[in-house]
């Protein structure tokens, strides 16, 4: 449906809107606070200069006709479109201002996320930065999100709904505390994890007693059944688990990359990890990305390309060789 400029101006396409959302006149006017008889007036005008009935009315409810539900969603969209240019146009003018609301997992977000975000929103202090820890992804365009920080690509149906963009890669090592290695031994092939205390986190719907290893020298992979007796929904959970000597855990580099550092954790079969975390930027579809969220994904790319955390932990990169306990 072609919408010629001099019909409709931005007040009319408002007021389309308004009366489809509120479904009644009295409505329309009591939200824009004005009599009813205003409202009335205007979407007659408006029938008057298009040529069509753009709603059936009852004395209850009014009801986009055909022709009124197709400019409803044209003028959407017009709308829409004005919004973004005025924001740019604002942007283009001056410092980048505004709100960027994202949703991040709470370990990441906590650790990682939070300090970058701080540091960005001082770099650009017109700015509202908002930051929701979940850990479900939320429906981000319903729900109203710019983006969200998440530690997996979206694959499978949903995937079509979103843009992404990695932001860092990221692995899950084997660690276990200096103490469950002296009273256990060390394993040297991952088979014999089978006869180690895992500590498992179920966190996801996958299956959480399988570990998928990949050989870094060669990639090949290798899948081993673990079992152990404690375990959790709680990777921080878990994680105090291992740091107490209870066991070996599987578990992001960027989450232990400290208590690698500092020598609480040791890398267990230090040539194999889990490949399967890395760090992504997921949004929206939109025909264009506001200018402060560019900033901020290139801004994120940068500040975590290097992985930090694989640096913080370099110091400690494999388990000493410490004999076996006697049997």
């Amino acid at each position: 449906m072609a919408i010629h400029s001099h019909l409709l101006d931005r007040l009319d396409l408002e007021l389309l809107l308004a009366v489809r959302a509120h479904g009644s006149l009295a409505a329309t006017a009591a939200a824009a606070g004005v009599v009813p008889s205003v409202v009335t007036k205007k979407l007659a005008a408006l029938e008057t200069r298009l040529g069509f009935k753009l709603f059936q009315r009852t004395t209850r409810r009014v009801v986009p006709t055909a022709e009124g539900e197709a400019l409803c969603e044209r003028s959407g969209q017009l709308l829409q479109a004005f919004a973004q240019l005025e924001a740019d146009l604002q942007e283009r003018r001056s410092e980048p201002m505004g709100a960027i609301r994202l949703a991040a997992t709470f370990g990441f977000g906590r650790l990682w996320l939070g300090p970058a975000l701080a540091e960005f929103q001082a770099r650009h202090p017109a700015l509202q930065v908002q930051l929701q820890l979940t850990e479900q992804l939320p429906n981000l365009a319903v729900e109203g999100y710019d983006g969200a920080v998440w530690l997996w690509s979206v694959q499978g149906r949903r995937a079509s709904e979103w843009v992404g963009r990695r932001l860092a890669r990221n692995q899950r090592v084997l660690v276990a505390a200096p103490r469950y290695l002296r009273e256990h031994g060390v394993p040297q092939t991952p088979d014999e994890l089978a006869q180690h205390d895992c500590l498992i986190v179920r966190e996801s719907d996958q299956r959480f007693d399988v570990w998928a290893l990949r050989k870094e020298r060669d990639k090949a992979d290798t899948r081993v059944r673990v079992q152990g007796p404690l375990s959790s929904n709680s990777g921080e959970l878990v994680r105090d688990w291992c740091l107490d000597g209870r066991g070996i855990m599987l578990r992001s580099l960027w989450d232990i990359a400290p208590q690698l550092a500092s020598g609480q954790l040791i890398r267990v079969l230090p040539g194999y990890a889990m490949w399967d975390a890395d760090i992504h930027w997921l949004a929206p579809h939109r025909a264009q990305t506001p200018k402060r969220v560019r900033l901020l994904i290139d801004f994120l790319a940068e500040r975590f390309k290097g992985e930090p955390w694989k640096l913080r932990a370099a110091a400690k990169v494999s388990a000493p060789r410490g004999s076996r306990p006697a049997p």
